[in-house]
């Protein structure tokens, strides 16, 4: 058995007896650390977060903030955390915390470190800059999505985050981005409750999966965190995937784009820059950003959920999956993966590698998620277009759909509906009408069946129409 251990505020701490499904948070309110609190237990509230140091490029480090509550203890081993209590202490409150005091930011003060974290990631952010939801100062009031606060107003929240300058030359955590990321070692830890394993190659993450395929693949657990916090669950071997080389690259080539499975989605953001015009869409619609800074391509696609808002779009892009195993790799249509409910074709063993989008891409998309609220949402319908038009004909279009059915699937009736006719409100109309039955949706709490045929239908016109305001196929 080996220890675990973690740099927390600059302190190395070790974890003996740590135990496999223990929380990051639950581990560091155990250590005094406090400030951080559990308030929902699945990474919507952000009253856990705190700041880990992740890699920026190759020899720099990004302070980006995570939920606490969802990452679990060992897969943190090696790594480095900042909590509040690390930023700032009362007679030297750091810059974040004083605009929070100063500006009335905290009244109960349940949700304030959460904040504070959130708000330093962002303070920290390279090359902050003005721009759309940037505030004159660069501060991307959109980095504090997934923090709730419950009593205070977001006002004073938001004055504290654009009073905020930039770092001083002797801060700490500023100095600190110059310097490269903590690599992650390897790791086995047994424990009551199971195993906890991080191989430290693709080869040998294959062979462990191969000797145990019910084995829990672990990349970012935002989805699994949920599941050992609220329903209790533990895996006797979870299997940490997200530190692998090899599940980390992006590679662009003259046919295609290449995304690794082990790459969380801010990453993913940064590094394709909006270059995937659909992906670039999608991306802050996607949960939280506290979500995003974990969540991974792998994961959202791993666990086959028919509301995961990935799928459609990448069904859009006409993407496929790199699957690979001890016995060697297959590339798989995504199109051709789901086959039932949180059902797919990977075997017993199989791990996903990447995902791979064909080029050129379609030169019009869009993507529309219905949900309760606009951002941090599940949906209850997702809907993604690709069209590529000859003049004002349909060469080719595809359409993703989430939310309809027990699988996320192409709308295939209504791509065979458009698909070398003219691109015209008449074509657009009859092919909405068609969208309208594809799939099988249900009723329940998200929804009902009617509604979300009546979503698909209107979510074709209202593409239509906006390109028709942009100028497509006129």
């Amino acid at each position: 058995m080996e220890s675990v251990s973690i740099t927390v505020n600059g302190e190395r701490r070790e974890a003996p007896g740590a135990r496999p499904h223990t929380t990051l948070l639950n581990w560091l309110r155990d250590q005094g650390l406090t400030g951080c609190k559990e308030g929902c237990a699945e990474g919507e509230c952000g009253a856990c977060a705190v700041l880990v140091a992740r890699p920026d490029g190759e020899e720099g480090t990004r302070w980006e903030s995570v939920n606490a509550c969802l990452v679990l203890l060992p897969a943190m081993s090696g790594g480095e955390v900042v909590t509040a209590e690390g930023l700032g202490t009362p007679q030297h409150l750091h810059p974040v915390q004083r605009e929070l005091a100063v500006r009335g930011g905290s009244q109960c003060g349940y949700c304030t470190p959460g904040f504070v974290t959130s708000m330093a990631a962002e303070y920290y952010r390279p090359g902050r800059q003005s721009g759309e939801h940037h505030a004159p100062n660069g501060f991307d009031i959109h980095a504090l999505s997934g923090n709730l606060c419950r009593c205070t107003g977001y006002r004073p929240i938001q004055a504290a985050a654009h009073a905020l300058g930039t770092p001083p030359e002797e801060d700490v955590l500023a100095a600190r981005r110059a310097l490269p990321a903590p690599a992650l070692p390897a790791l086995h830890l047994s424990g009551p409750g199971g195993d906890f394993r991080r191989p430290g190659t693709l080869e040998q993450a294959l062979e462990v999966l191969a000797q145990s395929p019910d084995a829990k693949v672990l990349a970012g657990g935002t989805d699994w965190g949920v599941e050992v916090n609220l329903r209790h669950a533990r895996a006797g071997l979870t299997v940490a995937v997200d530190a692998l080389p090899e599940l980390r690259e992006l590679i662009w080539s003259p046919d295609s784009v290449e995304i690794g499975a082990g790459l969380n989605l801010s990453e993913i953001e940064r590094r394709l820059a909006g270059r995937v015009p659909l992906l670039a869409e999608w991306f802050p619609q996607f949960a939280s950003r506290l979500i995003r800074n974990s969540a991974t391509l792998g994961g959202n696609l791993g666990t086959a959920s028919p509301i995961g808002d990935s799928p459609p779009v990448l069904l859009a892009l006409n993407a496929s999956l790199r699957l690979a195993s001890r016995g060697g790799e297959r590339e798989v249509p995504l199109a051709e993966y789901f086959t039932g409910y949180r059902q797919t074709v990977r075997r017993p063993g199989e791990l996903i590698r990447s995902v791979k989008i064909p080029l050129p891409l379609a030169p019009v998309a869009a993507f529309h998620k219905i949900a309760k609220r606009r951002f941090d949402d599940i949906s209850s319908v997702a809907v993604a277009f690709a069209l590529d038009l000859d003049g004002d004909v349909v060469r080719e279009v595809r359409i993703g759909l989430g939310g309809v059915a027990a699988t996320p699937l192409r709308a295939r009736a209504t791509e065979e509906a458009l698909t070398g006719q003219p691109w015209t409100e008449a074509t657009v109309r009859a092919a909405a009408r068609t969208l309208r039955g594809e799939g099988t949706p249900l009723d329940d709490h998200r929804a009902s069946a009617a509604y979300r045929a009546a979503m698909l239908e209107q979510a074709l016109l209202k593409f239509y129409f906006a390109g028709q305001e942009q100028g497509v196929g006129a």
